[in-house]
């Protein structure tokens, strides 16, 4: 495996990275978080920059770019804030989940708007009883005529609430088979009638927006279903890895940030004469840290070759996405105690890291989850 990037790869780095640090100031992250408000400004200047466009085929209106690329986006947005990724990543995801699996008329009328940044898209799969268990999932829909109806409730939907926003929802549309066989996908703009969100008050990632999803008898077109009826199952796991890629991805850039922000500290910050990160608790601390960003990174960018030379990731994504969160959140928290009562400040972005890092381990398929599926490619057979 060649993990080392293109000319072209390092300048698409730099170039993200110049537009964060110019739209995304440290006061602007702080903003959205203590206002719970939509980075509107941030996924223009994304769209503006071709990062929607970038991993898209050239015919329907994109760059060409590869999943390398994406993953490099996704970092780095990831070190500015993880919502300013998840308004990115669930954008990108959803649209490749649509191209590898919608019709040709789907594609051609969704993907150019989702790249000029006239639409958005987000997921609906969680419900209140029905999580990392998709076969309790109830929400329905029935076919009605030259319209499909649907009824039922979401739940930790993020982004569903942005504006000119596209919900990628799973709903089940057979309960008379196994669940794997009896799911669907559709496309189904968030301001239909029918349609209530709730926004919910969440401890950390309070930007991006989580949200409960109410479907009362809402109708939409016929052709808003994705590939074929009762085929949501398997769109919903091809679209899984790639959003374990940017998560991934996502927490290596926020955890890099964490490392960064606690050793600027550690430099600065003098106690009994010296700096504190030269005390040796500090320091070992801070090498852990790093170490276990870079091993995360690794693994990261071992997934998404597996996904760029068109081989199976799923074990690595699993493995990289385990390791990824769990090394976010104990970075998070090292960088508070590192940072002592100052990261306990709301003018400190690492109380925003350390509420934000928590949830890793939860969304996206828990830790327990990822284990289970790791052992279970091992060859075992956990209970």
């Amino acid at each position: 495996m060649d993990f080392s990037f293109t000319e072209e790869q390092n300048m698409l780095r730099e170039s993200v990275r110049k537009m964060l640090d110019r739209v995304a100031t440290p006061a602007y992250v702080r903003a959205m978080d203590e206002e719970a408000r939509y980075p509107y400004e941030v996924y223009d200047a994304i769209v503006e920059m071709g990062l929607i466009s970038m991993v898209f085929p050239e015919q329907y209106g994109g760059l060409g770019g590869s999943v390398i690329d994406f993953a490099i986006i996704a970092e780095e947005l990831g070190r500015k804030s993880y919502d300013l990724m998840g308004a990115y990543g669930t954008s990108v995801f959803n649209g490749l989940n649509l191209l590898h699996n919608g019709s040709e008329a789907q594609k051609r009328h969704y993907l150019p708007r989702l790249m000029s940044g006239e639409i958005r898209m987000s997921i609906s799969m969680t419900e209140p009883d029905a999580g990392s268990d998709a076969g309790a999932m109830r929400t329905f829909a029935r076919r009605e005529g030259d319209e499909w109806v649907i009824n039922g409730q979401k739940v930790f939907s993020t982004g569903a609430g942005a504006k000119n926003n596209i919900i990628s929802l799973y709903a089940k549309t057979d309960n008379s088979v196994h669940y794997r066989k009896g799911i669907s996908l559709f496309l189904v703009d968030n301001t239909l009638p029918g349609i209530r969100l709730r926004k919910l008050d969440t401890l950390g990632r309070r930007s991006l927006g989580t949200y409960e999803v109410f479907f009362d008898n809402v109708r939409i077109p016929a052709d808003c279903i994705v590939g074929e009826p009762n085929r949501g199952w398997d769109y919903m796991l091809s679209g899984l890895q790639l959003e374990r890629l940017m998560t991934t991805a996502a927490y290596c850039g926020a955890a890099q940030d964490v490392v960064d922000q606690a050793l600027a500290y550690a430099k600065e910050r003098k106690q009994f004469g010296k700096p504190i990160g030269n005390f040796q608790a500090i320091a070992h601390m801070l090498a852990d840290m790093q170490t276990e960003v870079e091993a995360s990174r690794l693994l990261m960018l071992h997934a998404a070759w597996l996904l760029a030379q068109g081989k199976d990731a799923l074990k690595v994504l699993s493995m990289a996405k385990l390791f990824g969160s769990e090394a976010y959140v104990r970075a998070a928290n090292n960088g508070m105690q590192i940072m002592g009562g100052y990261g306990y400040i709301k003018e400190f972005d690492m109380q925003r890291h350390f509420r934000d890092a928590r949830v890793t381990t939860i969304t996206a398929g828990t830790s327990q989850v990822q284990r289970n599926l790791i052992a279970k490619l091992m060859g075992l057979d956990p209970k």
